[in-house]
């Protein structure tokens, strides 16, 4: 089977975890209960025989398809030449509960489906023990291997084919027939009730009233509504933990090595999806975030990590799974993460300006929270001159990478704003003469007078991306001489096709094989530094061009391959969209909004 284009996926989730659903009606990709958990349907990363969930018309048909209003609803319009059908995907919310529901409705003239439900634990691995058996009077299909139980319901079952579970039924015009999976731990009982039409109405407006709360006057509302929505259902309903993508191992060099698990809590991710949530209005997910970074950072401040798993556990072994043959052959497959390790010393910096945003925006003070922030200043004061791997997680030698020291500027700087302005207990002298002291080195290792740019790190010439947020934390001015001259070199060593590189791979810093796409966080960042400088035709121009670069439904991922038109990197990618959020709110102040 080849695999469906990344842009032909849409997102189904419940803020527990999250699905992947094809413009063919299947879902190719499900773990459960919780995104780090394993997927029962790994199809994404494999065949149809790593686990699917598939209603497709039998005939040839067309496919249109769209997010009912601003929920994750998904309503799949399948159009065959007797006759239209729709199909409502949805992953009801807040009833402690997993479960997909899916609702076929006949809409006109009669249209043969096909349903096939193939369940494989364990990444695709672990052919369960399937079953038929009764709730009540309802049939049930159960699937159960180690502590995965899994029950499918509905008006028909499929029959066993080749341990694969498929069935042909007819849908007429006004017919409508619900199917749910529902995952439970295998030694409970099983589930008694269906999910009733009543609770998807509900998830629905509940949506629907989450995003009123936006405002209005920003451009491409639409697209910026999707993309908080969908960053919204990357955060845990009850930890706060922040996934940086509900996928691992979607390529970024297709047929290449750099697949990597994202079904993680980055530090520094969760802080700049917060900052777009906050800078958008919504502040009650960073009272949750700030408790759960409360919990994952708790102990010797050492001992921080750049991520930590949904729940805020420190362990997650980076792995291989030699028996999945990768999305498009691109291997490794892996689970886990082994940057888990690394020194990241931006990290800090990305937590104090969040937390310091949050508080602009109406966050109450908390001295729990400022101990824990004090704790971290104190301890990077000790630690901030040295080597580290970057926002980028390179693999190569540790380096003095601008992008690192300008946070650890950002760091102390909102630390010395905490203590300006609520009068907390602080070495605020020590942090003022360290945070000058990281200035004056940025401006005179980090910035090549003979290119007048800010450069990546302190030994070399080449740019990064990541440098045009100087002027977005405020470290300079974004119509500084200096910064203008950056964001000239950053267009002439890293654009491709309109769209921004995060650096040069050629240069050998990352330390892998292969190339990548253009990064669209950084493009959006390029759009957010041509606000700053004051170029706001460039900046509208881009945005409108990354705006258009988003699927049928809103989604980006976490790569753009311009010259194949399509996607690439984990998807949805919460980067991709939070950098859209800041960029399109800076472009509506920018406008006096």
């Amino acid at each position: 089977m080849a695999s469906q284009p990344i842009e032909d996926y849409a997102l189904l989730g419940d803020r527990h975890t999250a699905a992947l659903v094809g413009r063919n009606g299947s879902i190719d990709w499900l773990c459960l209960p919780r995104f780090d958990s394993s997927a029962c349907f790994a199809a994404l990363l494999g065949t149809e025989e790593h686990g699917h969930w598939q209603f497709e018309p039998v005939d040839p048909y067309e496919t249109s398809r769209e997010y009912v209003g601003h929920s994750a609803a998904l309503e799949t319009t399948f159009t065959t030449e007797s006759g239209v059908v729709t199909m409502l995907d949805v992953m009801p919310i807040g009833d402690r509960r997993a479960d997909v529901v899916r609702r076929i409705t006949g809409v006109r003239g009669s249209v043969r489906m096909r349903h096939e439900w193939v369940v494989r634990t364990d990444y695709g691995k672990v052919r369960p023990w399937v079953h038929r058996t009764h709730l009540g009077d309802d049939p049930v299909i159960v699937a159960i291997a180690g502590p995965d139980k899994l029950v499918l319901r509905g008006p028909r079952l499929p029959r066993a084919v080749d341990h694969r579970h498929a069935d042909e039924f007819d849908v007429d015009e006004g017919d409508e027939l619900t199917w749910s999976t529902t995952w439970v731990p295998s030694w409970t009982d099983l589930p008694t009730s269906i999910i009733e039409p009543a609770r998807i109405q509900e998830t629905i407006e509940e949506s629907a009233s989450w995003a009123a709360r936006c405002r209005a006057d920003i451009p491409h509302r639409e697209l910026v509504l999707r993309s908080l929505v969908t960053l919204r259902l990357l955060t845990h309903e009850h930890t706060g933990g922040i996934v940086a993508a509900p996928t691992t191992s979607l390529p970024e060099d297709f047929g290449g090595e750099r697949n990597w698990d994202y079904r993680f809590c980055w530090l520094r991710d969760a802080s700049l999806t917060l900052e777009a949530l906050v800078t958008a209005g919504y502040t009650d997910e960073a009272n949750l975030w700030r408790d759960w970074l409360l919990r994952a950072v708790a102990g010797d401040p050492e001992d921080l990590q750049i991520m930590y798993t949904v729940d805020g556990a420190r362990q997650l072994p980076e792995r291989e799974l030699d028996h999945l043959p990768g999305y498009a052959d691109s291997r490794p497959v892996r689970i886990g993460n082994g940057a888990v390790d690394q020194r990241q010393t931006d990290v800090l910096g990305e937590v104090m300006v969040a937390l310091d945003l949050a508080r602009q925006a109406g966050l109450p003070f908390n001295q729990d929270s400022w101990a824990l922030q004090r704790a971290l200043v104190d301890a990077l004061a000790t630690d901030w001159q040295e080597p580290d791997n970057g926002l980028w997680e390179i693999r190569g030698p540790l380096r003095h990478f601008t992008h690192s020291r300008v946070m650890v500027w950002a760091a102390f700087d909102r630390g010395i704003r905490a203590v300006e302005q609520y009068d907390v207990p602080a070495p605020v002298d020590e942090w003022r003469r360290i945070r000058d002291a990281v200035r004056e080195e940025v401006m005179t290792r980090g910035f090549n007078t003979e290119r007048n740019s800010f450069t990546q790190h302190f030994d070399t010439t080449e740019v990064d991306a990541s440098l045009l947020v100087l002027p977005l934390v405020g470290f300079i001015e974004g119509d500084d001489p200096r910064m203008l001259g950056t964001i000239e070199a950053i267009e002439q060593d890293l654009m491709r096709d309109g769209l921004l590189l995060r650096y040069r791979t050629q240069s050998g810093v990352d330390g892998l094989s292969g190339d990548e796409h253009p990064f669209l966080a950084c493009s959006f960042w390029l759009v957010s530094a041509y606000t700053a400088a004051g170029r706001l035709d460039d900046a509208h121009a881009l945005f409108d061009k990354l705006a258009g670069l988003a699927n049928d439904v809103g989604l980006l991922s976490e790569e753009y391959d311009a010259g194949n038109h399509r996607m690439a990197g984990n998807f949805p990618q919460a980067f991709s969209h939070l950098t859209l959020v800041q960029a399109a709110f800076r472009l509506a102040r920018s406008a006096g909004g």
